[in-house]
């Protein structure tokens, strides 16, 4: 079926006859070479039975390509001499046209992921690599599409943020197929495709929002400055990333699940002098507190010494008493004190 030049799954029902077409074929077998000797002298029907029962012992075994042997989460995609004819879909032990053929362009496409089709006999056949996908060429692969929910996990980019400064982002895809015709029909191979959607979404995401919290940057274009950035704000931008990739491989018949960051820092290159910025930072905001707090026990002494009247301080002897005790409390090292035994004027 199509529908604005896009084929449609069509699942193939009823077929789950793949023991009784095994045993029909077995008997079959088994009752042909008796059958021609028996027959024999029989003249023309015995011609006749000689005839069939050849044929069939020379061709029979065509009809064991039909059997098909599903486990759960997993589909065939059948063409008929090159016109599509349906998907199985379910567990259980199919026989279908033994002409018909499963067609799967991605079988061979391993991206290093959870889900992807192969033995572990055949783990060391990898042949060489092709834009981060291994291809195994030693092996038939299996022509089954996996329908379960799989992991790709892209590996590092090195992207700009809004700001220009390089950050290292590497995001892990959940994602399945939905509709198999889709997956192996609109697109040339699906896996690959989705790995490019997945590098383009993270470039195009990342380079909205700054690394760490940054004034005046309007990350969700609306015109107004916010406080959104790729450490602060992890869900918005994972949200973000989803519905781009999730727009991009509806075509390819592709379901995203969910899109989570797994790495995400400064580049090599600048990370020890934003570490340094960061730690200039802290160190400020810590001297802002410690000042509050000096200020605030300053305060309170001074009312105290009013208030019980124990020491009469004009201005001049109260701005040194302010001066001497935020030296002591806003000090890196501990005070030296001077013992003064003379009079205080």
């Amino acid at each position: 079926m199509k529908e604005n030049n896009s084929i449609i799954e069509k699942e193939i029902q009823g077929h789950k006859n793949g023991g009784f077409m095994l045993l029909l074929v077995i008997v079959l077998y088994l009752v042909a070479i008796p059958a021609m000797i028996i027959t024999d002298g029989m003249g023309f029907f015995g011609t006749i039975v000689k005839v069939v029962g050849a044929l069939f012992l020379l061709a029979g075994w065509i009809l064991f390509l039909g059997l098909k042997v599903l486990k759960p989460g997993e589909a065939l995609v059948l063409t008929l001499f090159g016109r599509y004819v349906g998907t199985l879909k379910g567990d259980g032990f199919f026989w279908v046209n033994p002409f018909c053929t499963a067609f799967n362009p991605a079988a061979m496409t391993k991206l290093g992921q959870s889900g992807d089709i192969m033995d572990s006999k055949d783990a060391s056949g990898l042949a060489y690599q092709a834009g981060g996908a291994r291809v195994k060429t030693d092996t038939l692969p299996s022509k089954k599409i996996s329908l379960k929910v799989m992991t790709l996990n892209n590996s590092r980019q090195k992207v700009n943020d809004v700001l220009g400064n390089p950050v290292e982002i590497a995001v892990a895809v959940m994602w399945k197929v939905k509709d198999t015709a889709k997956a192996v029909f609109n697109v040339d191979n699906y896996k690959e495709y989705l790995s490019l959607q997945c590098d383009s979404a993270v470039r195009n995401v990342v380079k909205l929002y700054p690394y760490d919290v940054a004034e005046n940057v309007d990350t969700t274009g609306d015109g107004v400055a916010d406080d959104g950035s790729l450490r602060g704000s992890t869900d918005v931008v994972v949200n973000r990333i989803k519905n781009e990739i999730a727009e991009k491989v509806s075509e390819a018949g592709l379901e995203i699940v969910d899109v989570r960051i797994t790495y995400l820092a400064y580049a090599m290159e600048i990370a020890a002098a934003m570490l340094q910025r960061q730690q200039a930072a802290a160190m400020v905001d810590a001297r802002k507190l410690i000042v509050d707090g000096a200020v605030g026990m300053v305060e309170m002494a001074l009312e105290r010494l009013e208030k019980t009247q124990m020491v009469d301080l004009d201005e001049e002897r109260k701005a040194a008493m302010v001066s001497n005790l935020l030296v002591v409390l806003c000090g890196n090292h501990d005070a030296q004190p001077i013992v003064n035994t003379g009079s205080l004027y």
